[in-house]
């Protein structure tokens, strides 16, 4: 069981080629006993960006605050708070800040791509 409030998780800079201005709390994980998913919270700074990348498994966002864009398979579609998100599998994307604040969202995905 885990309870805890997120600002109190520590953060880490996302060191990846292709990102810029992104950071990462690791929400809940195997280390908390979460056996099936994973759950992260991702901070944009204007004008970040994740990089352009594919993997192998799924994962859920859902928006919490900030302006921004997803590149899915070369096309961009704009989303602010409280959109949800579906990443398939193997299909190349990314996560842009268009907006003027940070842009904030939960990302979870299988404890198995850990």
């Amino acid at each position: 069981m885990k309870i805890e409030k997120s600002s109190n998780i520590s953060k880490c800079s996302v060191e990846i080629e292709g990102a810029k201005g992104v950071e990462i709390r690791w929400l809940i994980s195997k280390d908390d006993g979460a056996e099936n998913f994973a759950m992260r919270m991702f901070e944009l700074q204007p004008g970040g960006h994740t990089p352009l990348h594919t993997h192998r498994h799924e994962h859920e966002v859902f928006v919490l605050e900030g302006q921004g864009a997803f590149v899915h398979e070369c096309q961009e579609h704009p989303f602010s708070p409280e959109y949800v998100i579906f990443v398939p599998a193997g299909s190349e994307h990314q996560f842009k800040n268009t907006g003027d604040s940070i842009l904030r969202m939960l990302c979870i995905i299988p404890a198995s791509a850990v």
